[in-house]
Parts: C-alpha cells; sequence; structure tokens
C-alpha cells in the first residue's frame, strides 16, 4: 500500500487565494472533477487536466470550499481535538436506498434465506466466509479450502491461523443474539476477547486496552508508518464516547442507521484500541451495528469477502480520511460500495444455488438409480435438509406396503444419502450432511 499524497494546506490556500483577490474567479471558474469516482483525494486530482485559468492548488482550494458547505460534523475527534465530518455525495443516497431495500426489506429473491429448512445452510456458508476472509486479511496463514474443512469438520485448531478463524466463525454467531443489546465498553473488550483468544502474546491483553505510553503504529511491510492511534490513557474516554454514539436513540441530528455502522467501524480501527485484532473487532461492530438497526440480511453477507479482493483500497480508504482534514465521505463511499458488492454476491449465489439444485433435480428424476417414491424423497431432502423421514411416513405418502416403503429408505441409506437411527422400534431418516455432493457422485 502507497501513502497517499497530501493535500496542501487549506488554510494557507485561502489565504493566499483572498490575498490575490481571486476567490471568486476560483469559485466561479471550478467544479468537481468529471470522473467515474467523483469525490477525489488530491492524491488523484493532482494529476487530471485542471479547469482553464486556475492552477491545481486553486482547483482544489474551490473543490474544498464547496464540499465544507455540506460536511456534518461528528463526535469522533484525532488527538489534537479536530473532528472528522462527513458528506453524502452522489451516489451515497442511492447506495442507502439500495441497502434498505435488498437488506432490510422482504424480496422474494431471499426466500432460500427466510425459509426455515433452507435458512441455515445459507447462514453457515456466510459465517464461514465472513471469519475465513477477515482473517485472511489480518495475516492468518491459510487456504480457504482448509479453513473451511475446519469450520465444517468441527475439528479443533491446530495453529495460530486456525484459532483466529475459529474464533471469528464463533464471534460472527454470538453476534446475531447480541444485536438487542446496548453497545458498552465492556461489551467491545468481549468481543475483542473472543476474537483473539488463544491468539496474543501475552493472553492479558484478549479484551485489555492498550496501556498508557505503550507505542504502537500502524505500518507496512517496509516498516513505513501509516497511522499513529490515540495514546492508552485517552481509550477509556474514546471508547465511552464511540459506545454512546452507537446507541444514540434520539438521531439527531439524524445518521443513516448504515452510515452509523460505516462510521462504528471506521472509529474502532481509527483509534485501534488494543494491541491486536482491531480490524477483525471493528468489522464485528459494524455487522452488530447494521444488525440492531433491522438489517436482517447483514447475517448472510460477508464484507470481509470483497475487501480482500482488493486489500489496499481497503487501507487507502482510512488513509485519504486521515490526509484530508478528517473528511469521512472518502470511508464511506468505499464502504458502500463494498456493501452493495457483498449483497450482490449473495444474490448471485443464491441464484447459482438455484439453478444448480433445480440441475441436479432434473438429473436425479431422469435417472434409474431411483424409483418414482425414491426420487421424490431425496427431492423434498434437498429442500428440507433437516427433516426425519419415517417408513410410515413415507408409505402413506405413497400409497405403499409397509416392506415397499422399508426397502425404499434402506437403500438410500445403505448409498449413504440418509443416516439411519432407531428410536424405540421405529427406525428414523435423516438427510446426510453433504446430500448434495453425495448425489452428484
Amino acid at each position: 500500500m502507497k501513502m497517499p499524497r497530501t493535500p496542501p494546506s487549506f488554510t494557507k490556500l485561502l489565504q493566499d487565494a483572498q490575498d490575490a483577490g481571486r476567490l471568486a474567479d476560483i469559485l466561479g471558474a471550478a467544479s468537481e472533477p468529471e470522473t467515474d469516482s467523483k469525490y477525489l483525494h488530491w492524491d488523484k486530482l493532482r494529476h487530471l487536466p485542471k479547469p482553464d485559468g486556475l492552477t491545481t492548488e486553486e482547483w482544489w482550494l474551490a473543490v474544498k470550499l464547496k464540499r465544507s458547505a455540506h460536511l456534518r460534523r461528528l463526535a469522533l475527534k484525532d488527538p489534537r481535538g479536530v473532528p472528522f465530518s462527513y458528506a453524502t455525495p452522489d451516489p451515497t443516497p442511492e447506495r442507502l436506498h439500495d441497502v434498505d431495500l435488498l437488506a432490510g426489506g422482504t424480496l422474494k429473491d431471499t426466500d432460500p434465506l427466510t425459509n426455515p429448512a433452507t435458512k441455515d445452510q445459507y447462514l453457515l456458508r456466510s459465517l464461514q466466509e465472513e471469519a475465513i476472509t477477515s482473517s485472511l486479511i489480518e495475516g492468518a496463514a491459510s487456504t480457504r479450502e482448509k479453513a473451511r474443512e475446519l469450520l465444517r469438520s468441527g475439528r479443533k485448531p491446530r495453529d495460530h491461523a486456525e484459532m483466529m478463524i475459529v474464533n471469528n466463525f464463533l464471534t460472527m454467531r454470538r453476534l446475531a443474539k447480541l444485536h438487542d443489546r446496548e453497545l458498552s465498553v465492556e461489551l467491545v473488550c468481549d468481543i475483542h476477547k473472543w476474537i483473539t483468544k488463544g491468539t496474543l502474546k501475552d493472553p492479558n491483553d484478549e479484551g485489555r486496552f492498550r496501556t498508557p505510553g505503550r507505542p504502537i503504529g500502524i505500518v507496512d511491510a517496509e516498516n513505513s508508518v501509516f497511522h499513529v492511534p490515540p495514546d492508552g490513557k485517552e481509550l477509556a474516554e474514546r471508547m465511552e464516547a464511540m459506545c454512546a454514539f452507537a446507541n444514540d436513540k434520539s438521531n439527531r441530528p439524524f445518521i443513516h442507521p448504515v452510515l452509523r455502522a460505516i462510521i462504528l467501524h471506521f472509529w474502532l480501527a481509527y483509534d485501534h484500541p488494543f494491541v491486536d485484532g482491531n480490524g477483525r473487532t471493528a468489522r464485528a461492530l459494524f455487522y452488530w451495528s447494521m444488525l440492531r438497526s433491522g438489517y436482517w440480511l447483514a447475517e448472510f453477507i460477508s464484507i470481509s469477502e470483497i475487501i480482500l479482493k482488493g486489500p489496499s483500497k481497503y487501507g487507502t480508504a482510512f488513509l485519504y480520511t486521515e490526509t484530508d482534514d478528517n473528511d469521512l465521505t472518502y470511508f464511506i463511499l468505499y464502504h458502500l460500495e463494498v456493501l452493495r458488492r457483498a449483497i450482490e454476491a449473495l444474490y448471485e449465489y443464491i441464484d447459482r444455488k438455484t439453478k444448480s439444485l433445480r440441475r441436479l433435480q432434473q438429473k436425479i428424476r431422469m435417472g434409474a438409480t431411483f424409483n418414482n417414491r425414491q426420487w421424490s424423497l431425496l427431492d423434498h431432502a434437498l429442500k428440507h435438509p433437516n427433516h426425519e423421514y419415517t417408513i410410515e411416513w413415507h408409505r402413506g405418502r405413497h400409497g405403499v406396503v409397509h416392506q415397499t416403503a422399508r426397502t425404499d429408505l434402506l437403500e438410500l441409506a445403505d448409498k449413504r444419502l440418509l443416516e439411519k437411527r432407531k428410536v424405540g422400534r421405529q427406525w428414523r431418516f435423516t438427510p446426510v450432511a453433504n446430500l448434495e455432493d453425495r448425489l452428484r457422485e
């Protein structure tokens, strides 16, 4: 990741323009850059063709002045006491509207997520992907396939990377049950403790803020410092302020719930209150806030999966904000794009899964391996993976004698498509966990 060029001093540019009597001319001639990403940082804008009659610095001054009229201050401040602020330029309103519809409403395409018979499968996949990719962002040395095997098998983690992944997974499962709780410093520390359990050099750092005077900085592989968080002595007060922001019931002035969740993500990551695990904790707080605000679909998406595809953009969004007078708009626009892509990825996955299931059902129907009764049961099992079948259920459904129904079910069990167990004198059958994969074999 490359450190962006810090913009020239806004105060000095303004003073120079006033002294030269050029302020009116500058404002009249300048406009936002006409690019796909209009809210450009100085690091990008300085390379573009400038408007006629203006220097690049004068153009930047005009852009900053026009933006400043729309900025809204936040309770978050940097160590110097300078507040962060944000604006909602295009396409922010459109992105927020999309999230309201896709993540908070009820759409026909989300039936697999709301259907109790299939919901758990999609939820498990989402939790696994977020746990894995969030850990990979933070440097966990593992492959996706090995990580999925770890979570599916339920075995104990064997190393530091696997411990990170399991911790993330268990924490994400807990968050769904905590969204009705107000955020507190204690809860923030608990979330960090769950995420970092058994992975820190000093176990005492689990769920504990950095101590005052303890040096810490965000650096790259060459030890270039990108960010120096507030000192440990400020953290208790800053975290209390963050929790108050997260819990604000009056919401005056109004902050869109999605923006509040994004700002909460940035706040925790910026303050960096722990010696390690801050990124994972920050993303966990984003999910907590989204679920608390009623965005139920957030439980099924993975923002880390999108972030991992372009990790430098994630870091750059933080740096743009910090280097340009604490303008959080950069991070908000980046995060909204991540959220949009994460929701799209979920719907694409649902579509692929649904089509794949239909093709499989057609193959089963056409195959000679199963009789019509067995095909009907397997079709039902694919849609209801937790259903329990009995010989009497199968007999009554197809109007056959007991022995025929018994043979049908036992044959499917012999093919390892159903698991059987005896309860008293009655056989009970349930679909195997990997029924789809078994049928494809």
